[in-house]
């Protein structure tokens, strides 16, 4: 049976431009459902006419206008044929999808975002993160929720992508998710990329984020104290799996390893170095990046203690990452410790806590936490009150000779 199929141009009235024209849209019905796209036409609302849809007069630009909106109905009278010719099921989102060029593999964001992640998830574990997997598998369930919502498909072309298109989903995540400006803007990296490797593979033209800005806004990197980190190794749980969990995240705190790094150490990453010392030797997962610590007695003090739980020849029986983010909360609470903590604050507690007041270098510092750049350590790394107040008091006690005359002479 032949399917009954329509095609409409209208204006998108509520939504004018600044300059006071109006959008001109396209609504393709097939069988009583539709499927919409912008025409990338914008017209003055004073001369259209809503019956034929198409512009009134004889300007130039009525003329222009009127002969692209033909040639688009040309188009999607050719792409409703060509399906109705292959296949035996035509529907009103694949006429739109052949028109706008998504009959191909991986021309729409979807579908590239989709095969990413497939290739993604085969290197976890080697040389890409779980982590960064999950925040991409995030990215592409914010980006399918809102195409379906906002443009009410499944999926869209990629040299259908436009400015507006990046704009209006920060507008989606910090309207409808309730997202800060630092989230949205860790969201926004991984579309970049998605978006540059579909410009280097020849499926997109142009970028649509070449207008687009977003700046991360600084925020106050989170560290326990000395004594905080004394409540909670003094803690007690029912739990074996809360005594698991707090003993990992001490761990982190006197080697500066991510969750990722400490979950990936085997036995072979403990080395004995030149100078009699054990030494875990390992690669940073996030950036590659060669890092060496030497083992401090509360790490091998926990290594040993879980000695032999662990499978697959790790080092550590490490639950996953859920667990232990999670984890690290209830048993701060149980603590008494009032901070909201997450497992990164283990790396800044032994930037700032373990490390800098006890006047490691920075420079030191960055070595051993794997970074590129002493920049980034600076940013991990917080002076303490009690650093200050120590340096200060060595401070006094180099001058007080000089303070002495001078005092004296005053």
């Amino acid at each position: 049976m032949r399917s009954t199929f329509r095609i409409l141009f209208y204006l998108k009235r509520n939504a004018p431009k600044s300059n006071g024209l109006v959008p001109v849209m396209c609504r393709i019905t097939v069988n009583g459902k539709i499927s919409q796209f912008s025409c990338k036409l914008d017209v003055d609302e004073k001369h259209w006419d809503v019956k034929t849809g198409r512009m009134t007069g004889r300007s130039v630009v009525a003329l222009e206008t009127n002969r692209m909106l033909d040639k688009i109905r040309v188009g999607i009278n050719k792409a409703y044929q060509d399906i109705c010719d292959k296949d035996n099921y035509v529907t009103a989102e694949k006429v739109r999808n052949a028109f706008l060029g998504m009959g191909m593999n991986h021309e729409t964001l979807l579908a590239v975002f989709r095969q990413h992640n497939e290739d993604y998830a085969k290197q976890v574990g080697k040389i890409k993160s779980q982590r960064s997997y999950w925040k991409y598998c995030t990215v592409y369930n914010h980006l399918s929720e809102f195409i379906r919502q906002r443009y009410k498909v499944s999926d869209i072309a990629l040299k259908e992508l436009a400015p507006a298109f990046i704009t209006d989903f920060e507008l989606f995540l910090r309207a409808e998710k309730n997202h800060c400006t630092n989230t949205i803007w860790s969201y926004m990296m991984p579309f970049k990329r998605i978006i540059y490797m579909s410009i280097n593979n020849g499926w997109l033209q142009r970028d649509p984020f070449y207008a687009y800005s977003i700046t991360k806004e600084e925020t106050k990197r989170g560290f326990l104290s000395k004594e905080e980190i004394k409540m909670l190794i003094e803690g007690s749980f029912k739990k074996k799996s809360y005594e698991l969990i707090r003993d990992l995240f001490i761990f982190c705190c006197f080697t500066g390893l991510s969750w990722t790094d400490m979950a990936n150490l085997t036995k072979e990453n403990l080395q004995t170095s030149f100078d009699g010392h054990l030494w875990i030797k390992t690669n940073r997962q996030k950036t590659g990046t060669e890092t060496s610590l030497r083992l401090l007695e509360v790490p091998l003090r926990i290594i040993k203690k879980y000695e032999g739980c662990s499978e697959d020849g790790k080092l550590l029986p490490v639950p996953c990452y859920p667990n232990c983010k999670n984890g690290i909360k209830v048993i701060a609470k149980k603590c008494g410790i009032e901070k909201n903590v997450t497992w990164h604050m283990s790396r800044h507690s032994f930037a700032t806590t373990v490390c800098l007041s006890n006047d490691m270098p920075i420079e030191t510092l960055s070595k051993m936490l794997g970074h590129r750049s002493i920049r980034t350590t600076q940013i991990y790394a917080k002076i303490t009150a009690e650093k200050v107040s120590n340096d200060m008091e060595k401070l006094s006690k180099a001058l007080s000779s000089m303070e002495n005359f001078i005092c004296q002479a005053i």
